[in-house]
Order: C-alpha cells, then structure tokens, then sequence
C-alpha cells in the first residue's frame, strides 16, 4: 500500500491552485520512473487520476488521502476494516469511520449489484421527529440527534426534502389519554414545535380528516432514503474507501499466516469469503446486516438469539386526482397492546401517496410480493419458539392484518376512520417492504440496539449490529457515530 500524504503546499502548474494534494488533472505527466498517485474506482481495479480542483469542488480539504489497493501475494484486496451491508446503516458507519481514521483503508461488501436496495429502498421515507420512544432512551436520544443530522446532510449535499409535518390523530376519546401521554413524551424527548390541538385546528391543516384532538409534530419531514444513502456510498468512495458489490458473505475464515508482499506479520487475519469464489481479507469487520445479521452473526460463533423475522407491510396507492386529500403525514394513536404501529398517510418525496402498511409474516426473508416464498426462511421462521410466542399472542390481530393484506375494502375501512371521504376505488395497489423484527425466544420484541462478537480469535475482530430498530434510516448518522465509538472501544483503531 502506498497513501499519498504531501506534506508541502504545491501549486498546479495550469491552474494556479494552492494544495497539499498534487494535480493529477493539470500538472505534466509523470516520467515512467515515477510512480503514478491514484484513486481506486468501486469494486474493480481501474484507476483514475484525482486534480486539486476536483479536491476543492468536493469541500473535502486540503488532508484528503487516496490509496490504492492493497493486495496480497495471491491477489486478494488486503483492508483494514470491512464493513459488510450496503443499506443506509452500513453506508453511514463507513462514511463515519473513513472521516474518523482517513489513514486507514475500508471496504463495504454488499450482496446485491447496487446499493440500498433492499429495507432502505422500501422506506416509507418519513423523517421521524422521535415522539414515540421511551424517555431517556437511546432510541429517543439517536431519533431527535438523527433528524437534525439528515436535514443537515440533506442540505449540504443538495437531498431533496420537505417538513410536511405530521398529524397524529385521535379519533374517539379512549385515545385522548394516550395523545396526552405522547405529548409529554416528545417534550422530554426534546421534541421541538409540539402542540395539541382541535378539531378546527385539525381541518385547517387537513381539510378532509375527521378528528377530536391531534399532536403537531412541524419539523417531521420526507426525502428518499435510498438517495441519502447513495451519497453517503459516494462521499466513502470519494474519501478513498472501495466498494464491492455483487458480494455475497457466507463465511469468515482466519489466515493463519500473512501472504502480504509489503507487511511482514499477520496483518490480515480475516479472510471474508462470498459466493463465487470472491474474498477479501482484513483486520476487523463490521456487519450491518438488517434481514440476515441473525445469520451472518451466526457466521462467527455468535448465539442464534435473538433472532430475525421478517414482517411484510403492503401499502395503497392513492391515485393522483384524490391527492388533495392528504396535505402532509397523518399518523393514528399507537395502541401498545399491538406491536405494530397501525396504517398511516404517508406523501412521498415523488409527489405520490402511500396508504397503510398493513403487517404480516413475510415467507421470504426479501419477499415483497404476496406470492414470495423461500422454504428454508419460512422454516426457520415457524420453527422458532419466539414467533410462536408473539403469534399465540395476538393471533386475532393477525388474523385481520393477514385479511386486510388480502382485501383491499378491509384496508381501506381503517383508513376511513381518519378521512372519511376516502373510497376503495379511490386506491390502487402498491409497493410493499419487509422489516426486520427481531425477537427473542420469549417471544418479546427487542426494542433496542445490539451489539454482539463471536468467539475465538476471529469473533473478536468481528463487531455484529445485530439490531437497529426502527427510526434506523432517521438516526442513521446518529448511529453511525455510535457504532464508530463501539468499534473504537472494541478494536483500537
């Protein structure tokens, strides 16, 4: 590995810029005796030269570092931390980490050929303001930092989004008290822009909603995640990290000795190995794993608890000439018998609008459709005491979502209890996602954030993310700054 660190200023020879960083673009090709300065491009070997002006541009600062990629005698990329999943988790602790320790070589490994596909992609898109967590929480505290990091991010880097607000509305007074309760919460939270009001006040800022009392939540917004998510990929490779997709993880072997041509030692213990024949070795590894970190946890020597199931929401579409419907988010009281938050209006950074979700057990751990169905995930789904438990639980609640999933009048009939004037024909069918629920054995919902290493010399240099529950994709960069510490305190970087 070679890193380019200029340690004087140097001044393009065309341009006239002032930088620590030599331009590639500007400045007279190299004598073949001199070695040329490059950047890795993502997921291959191509190279490409990088000007000062480029550096500028970016807003990245004269301590910009570019590397190349370091390989082993046998050819296989050499790295100091990999971090596996591409989704907005994982792509925000890269970015996070690659700012942090600039010296250092990274990776991202994602299975698919793009990135944020997969819980990202099929975000409803809300930006949470954190009202609904329990006081003093990390939830609470990761949400309210998080939304204040995305629309600082967003505005930087030019991310559409709006702050329609949000309406969470009660209906009939049994959930007034529990309104009453959410409010104070969001105040402890520090929750900012909070008020309660009426019904005149509610039609004034939805016309067709039908409501005694409401919580206004101002600050909470919209954007595409999967677009936020995308920048951070960028920024991480425009910092020097690389990222391979197409990357499919199925083990975690140790070297037992170094091959690396340039370190002596064992440097890379790691070796990461993904479906045909592609690997790569490295220091430590992070996972971010969403739908299958319960598996690739497993993959080091860590317990199977608590374990992934996957729960498929299906929305409705409203058509475009019934849009006026719905101004901004409308939200019902949360009813904590179920552990489910119950169908919403939900308008869309694109101009649509999604209505629902419902919530049902997906028989594909990345089913979107109705018809998915994977034999060895539903297996492992219905054969776990856990679920059992939870279904046993509130089987009559999932008997009407599993119903609602199918009919779409049924659906239609809850959303109706907040705007009245909505019709069946007025919908059409649309996308679906799949969230990760993890769950103990028990049966219980883990509601918070774990963190596991496996066991043996390979489980200590791998730090699993096991859960990152719902607002993830808000508190992203706000988890992101977490799980920098975490790693900090657990490898030493």
């Amino acid at each position: 590995m070679f890193v380019v660190t200029p340690l004087t200023q140097t001044t393009c020879y065309i341009c006239r810029t002032t930088s620590r960083l030599t331009c590639l673009k500007c400045r007279p090709r190299p004598t073949r005796s001199r070695r040329k300065y490059t950047a890795t491009t993502t997921g291959t070997r191509d190279r490409h030269a990088v000007s000062c002006c480029t550096v500028r541009n970016l807003g990245l600062g004269p301590g910009l570092r570019f590397h190349t990629t370091r390989m082993s005698s046998t050819g296989v990329p050499e790295y100091d931390v990999c971090i596996i999943g591409g989704g907005i988790v994982g792509l925000a602790t890269a970015q996070e980490l690659i700012l942090r320790h600039p010296n250092l070589k990274f990776a991202v490994l994602e299975k698919e050929n793009e990135l944020a596909l997969h819980q990202t992609g099929h975000n409803s898109g809300v930006i949470h303001a954190g009202i609904y967590y329990a006081p003093g929480s990390l939830k609470a505290k990761l949400c309210v930092e998080g939304l204040k990091l995305v629309y600082e991010y967003c505005d930087k880097h030019n991310i559409n989004y709006e702050r329609v607000g949000k309406l969470i509305v009660a209906v009939d007074k049994s959930e007034v008290p529990r309104l009453e309760e959410l409010y104070q919460r969001g105040l402890v939270n520090n929750v900012e822009g909070l008020s309660l009001i009426g019904p005149d006040e509610i039609r004034e800022r939805e016309p067709y909603c039908k409501g005694i009392k409401a919580l206004v939540s101002p600050n909470t917004g919209i954007v595409d995640y999967g677009e936020m998510a995308r920048m951070f990929g960028k920024h991480f490779k425009t910092l020097g990290g690389e990222i391979h997709t197409e990357f499919d993880v199925n083990a975690f072997r140790q070297v037992n000795e170094s091959e690396s041509s340039t370190n002596k030692g064992l440097k890379c213990p790691i070796l990461v190995e993904g479906k045909h024949g592609k690997t790569v070795r490295c220091r430590y590894v992070i996972t971010c794993g969403g739908l299958f970190s319960d598996r690739l946890a497993q993959l080091s020597g860590c317990e199977p608890n608590p374990r992934i199931v996957p729960f498929r929401g299906d929305y409705l579409l409203l058509k475009p000439e019934k849009r006026h419907l719905v101004r901004g988010n409308i939200y019902p009281v949360p009813d904590p018998r179920f552990p489910f938050l119950g169908v919403h209006f939900t308008p869309r950074i694109d101009g649509s609008l999604w209505l629902g979700p419902n919530a049902v057990l997906a028989f594909k751990r990345e089913g979107y459709r109705l018809t998915d169905f994977n034999i060895s995930d539903t297996i492992n789904a219905l054969s776990y005491r856990g679920l059992r438990k939870l279904a046993y639980k509130h089987l009559i609640f999932g008997m009407k979502e599993m119903y609602r999933g199918f009919v779409k009048s049924a659906q239609v009939k809850q959303l109706q209890r907040y705007i009245p004037d909505l019709k069946p024909e007025d919908v059409t069918r649309g996308p679906s996602g799949v969230r990760a629920m993890a769950l103990g054995p028990d049966g219980s919902l883990v509601d918070d954030f774990v963190f596991d290493m496996g066991s043996g010399d390979i489980g200590r240099r791998i730090l699993h993310v096991r859960n990152a529950p719902s607002p993830a994709a808000t508190s992203s960069l706000s988890i992101a700054k977490m799980v920098a510490d975490k790693v900090q305190d657990s490898f030493s970087l």
